[in-house]
């Protein structure tokens, strides 16, 4: 299905395919050990529907940060597995939460409904976002996905399309850790 989004390698050389205005990583994965996880994330703003978000208001939660944007078709593509996920985990206590930089509230709100997200975004028009996970886990491609541990530091980042069995596997694990 993806054979379409196929394209020249990135200059980076990080196996990142560049699609032309943007680069989709190669859904590859990086974890870090309890011992190894920086500081807990600060990240705050409002989302498409106006209402405040505090990624700390979750702490003793695992939060799955997704960075997307409407226009990039890995994003598209990944955006029904995340509402899965996003539904199945809801009553263990794990958040979802998409980040967005690019778009405008209709664009990103239109995307939302299309694929049906029960879960909120974050319009990080001043990218906010982006700058909060510098300090933690670069975000090198879109889309990103940023699993956070209970005590909101960065466990796992999947960078291109999140694998849903892969995710599915980190948060299992990451709420095993917290039990």
């Amino acid at each position: 299905m993806l054979a379409g989004c196929a394209g020249e390698p990135a200059p980076s050389g990080t196996g990142e395919v560049n699609q032309g205005s943007y680069v989709n990583g190669d859904g590859s994965v990086q974890a870090w050990a309890a011992a190894d996880r920086g500081d807990p994330v600060e990240l705050a703003g409002v989302s498409y529907a106006d209402e405040p978000i505090d990624v700390a208001d979750w702490r003793g939660d695992v939060v799955v940060l997704n960075f997307w944007y409407a226009a990039c078709p890995p994003c598209r593509a990944e955006a029904p597995d995340l509402a899965a996920i996003s539904t199945d985990y809801a009553d263990q206590g794990v958040h979802l939460l998409g980040v967005n930089h690019t778009d405008d509230a209709g664009t990103a709100q239109s995307f939302e409904r299309r694929f049906e997200l029960p879960y909120p975004s974050l319009d990080d028009a001043e990218a906010a976002g982006v700058a909060a996970m510098q300090g933690a886990v670069p975000l090198s491609a879109m889309p990103s996905t940023v699993v956070l541990d209970g005590e909101g530091r960065v466990a796992a980042r999947i960078i291109g399309i999140a694998d849903p069995t892969v995710l599915r596997g980190i948060i299992d694990d990451e709420l095993a850790a917290g039990a």
